[in-house]
C-alpha cells in the first residue's frame, strides 16, 4: 500500500495509505452509487501521521537532541512518536512501533489534558499495528479536543472503514473533506468511490489529490495511486504511464517500481518482472513485495529461488507480531493462496473477522473456508465481500471458485467472467486459473 508524507511543517497531517474517499462542494461523498446498510462489513488499510521521508532522519535527530535538553517537552515527544511511526512505514521496520508507543505515552503522561498531538499519534500508531478499535478510540479523543481538525476526523474515518463501519466512515470523510479539501481528504474520497465500484469517480478524486500535492513526494504518491486504480481496472498502458509519472515526480519512491514489475509479469516478461521486484525488495522489503517476487519466481519455474523468499515472509510475519502488529489478515490470505497450514490460516481469518467485519476480511475468510473445503460457509462470506459493489477482480474470482465447488455453474461463470473483465491480469497465481476454469465452464476468457 503506498504512503504519503506532507512535510515536516505539517507533521500531523494524516494521509491514509490506501484509504480514501470523495465528496466536496457539489459532489457529495454521501451521494452513493450503491446503498450501504448500517451493519458492519468492510475494511481497508490504515492511516498514519506523516512527514516528508527525506527529512525524517534529520527531524528525528533534532527531536532527540531537543528532548535530551528539554525532557519535559511533551509536544516534542509527540512529534518524535509520529516520526517513528512514519519511519516504520518508510523502512518496513516495525521495531520503530514500540519506540513510538513509548514516547507518545510519555507525551500523554506529561500533558494528559488536550494533548492533540499525542492523541493523533497514538491513533496513527494503533492503525499501523492494525488495532483499529484502539485507533478509533484515540481518534475520537483527538476529535473531542479539536472538532475542526480534518486530520483528526480522517484518522477516525480510516478506523471506521477498517472496522467495516462504512456509513459512519463516509460521513466522517465528508466532514473531513469539507473542513479541508486537500490531498489527504481527496485521497480518502477516491477510495470511497473505489469501494463502491465507481472507478471513474475514484480516478477523478485522485486526480484532484494529485493537483493538491504540495511536495514532489506527495505528487509521487498520488500518481502511483492513479497507477493502481488503472491497474485494478485492467488498463495496463495507463497504469504504466502513471507509474512512470510517479517515478518522475520522486525517483526515490519505491512502490511505482513494483507497479512496473507487476505490469511486466502481466505481459509475460517474467525475467524483467523478477529483476524489477528484486530491485524493490532490496530497497523496501515489505511483505507484499517479497510475496510478489516469490510468486513470480515460482511461476517462472525457479522454485529453488522462490523458497527463501517465502521463508522470509514468515520471518517478517514474526517480526511484525513481535512488535505489536496484527497480521492475521495477511497470514490468512497467504496461507490460503499457498495452501500452507490451512488450519492455522482459518483460525487467523476467523479471529480477524471477530475483530473487524470488513469486506477484505470477509474475502480472506471466504478464501480460507474454500481452501478448507467449507464451501457453503465460504459463499456467505464471499457475498459479504462484494456487498458494497466493489469491482475487485480477486473477490470475483474467489466467489466464482466457491460457486463452482458448489455446482453453481451459471453463477461461477458469471463471476469468473467478471474477474477477467475487470482485470485479466489480476493475479500472477490465479489469472490463468480463472481463464482456464471459465473456458471449462463453457466461456471464453
Amino acid at each position: 500500500m503506498g504512503g504519503t508524507r506532507p512535510g515536516a511543517g505539517s507533521l500531523l497531517a494524516v494521509v491514509g495509505l490506501a484509504i480514501v474517499m470523495f465528496g466536496v462542494g457539489a459532489i457529495g461523498l454521501l451521494a452513493r452509487t450503491h446503498p450501504v446498510s448500517d451493519r458492519a462489513v468492510a475494511p481497508v488499510p490504515p492511516a498514519v501521521a506523516v512527514v516528508d521521508s527525506s527529512s525524517l532522519p534529520v527531524l528525528i535527530s533534532s527531536l532527540q537532541a531537543r528532548l535530551r535538553a528539554l525532557p519535559s517537552d511533551w509536544r516534542s515527544f509527540a512529534r518524535l512518536g509520529v516520526a517513528y511511526v512514519q519511519d516504520a512505514r518508510v523502512t518496513a521496520d516495525p521495531t520503530y512501533y514500540p519506540k513510538a508507543e513509548g514516547v507518545l505515552q510519555r507525551s500523554l503522561a506529561l500533558e494528559p489534558n488536550g494533548n492533540f498531538d499525542a492523541l493523533t499519534g497514538l491513533a496513527a500508531l494503533a492503525a499501523a499495528r492494525h488495532d483499529f478499535a484502539a485507533a478509533l478510540a484515540w481518534g475520537e479523543r483527538a476529535v473531542a479536543v479539536n472538532p475542526y481538525s480534518a486530520d483528526a476526523r480522517a484518522v477516525v474515518g480510516d478506523a471506521e472503514v477498517e472496522l467495516g463501519r462504512y456509513v459512519e466512515a463516509f460521513a466522517t470523510f465528508q466532514k473531513a473533506v469539507d473542513l479541508k479539501p486537500e490531498l489527504s481528504t481527496y485521497a480518502r474520497v477516491s477510495y470511497a468511490w473505489e469501494l463502491q465500484g465507481n472507478v471513474p469517480n475514484a480516478i477523478r478524486a485522485m486526480q484532484l489529490a494529485l493537483q493538491s500535492a504540495g511536495t514532489a513526494s506527495d505528487a509521487a504518491w498520488a500518481a502511483n495511486q492513479l497507477g493502481e486504480l488503472c491497474w485494478n481496472s485492467g488498463q495496463l498502458d495507463r497504469a504504466v504511464a502513471w507509474y512512470r509519472e510517479s517515478i518522475a515526480r520522486d525517483p526515490t519512491f519505491v512502490p511505482p517500481r513494483a507497479g512496473l514489475a507487476k505490469v511486466e509479469a502481466a505481459r509475460g516478461r517474467l525475467e524483467s518482472a523478477i529483476h524489477g521486484y528484486r530491485w524493490v525488495v532490496e530497497r523496501y522489503p515489505a511483505p507484499e513485495y517479497v510475496i510478489a517476487l516469490a510468486d513470480t519466481l515460482a511461476v517462472a519455474g525457479r522454485r529453488a529461488e522462490a523458497a527463501p523468499q517465502y521463508a522470509l515472509v514468515h520471518v517478517e510475519e514474526e517480526l511484525f507480531q513481535a512488535n505489536g502488529v496484527n497480521v492475521d489478515l495477511e497470514i490468512a490470505l497467504f496461507d490460503a493462496d499457498h495452501r500452507i497450514d490451512l488450519t492455522a490460516g482459518l483460525a487467523a481469518a476467523r479471529a480477524e473477522w471477530g475483530r473487524r467485519q470488513s469486506i477484505h476480511v470477509a474475502d480472506a475468510l471466504a478464501w480460507q473456508l474454500y481452501a478448507n473445503g467449507r464451501y457453503d460457509e465460504a459463499l456467505r462470506y464471499a457475498n459479504e465481500a462484494l456487498r458494497l459493489g466493489t469491482r475487485n477482480a480477486l473477490f470475483f474470482f474467489h466467489r466464482g471458485m466457491i460457486e463452482k465447488a458448489l455446482g453453481r455453474t451459471e453463477a461461477a461463470h458469471r463471476d469468473l467472467g467478471r474477474a477477467l473483465a475487470t482485470n485479466p491480469h489480476f493475479s500472477i497465481l490465479w489469472s490463468t486459473v480463472a481463464a482456464r476454469t471459465l473456458a471449462a465452464l463453457g466461456g471464453a476468457a
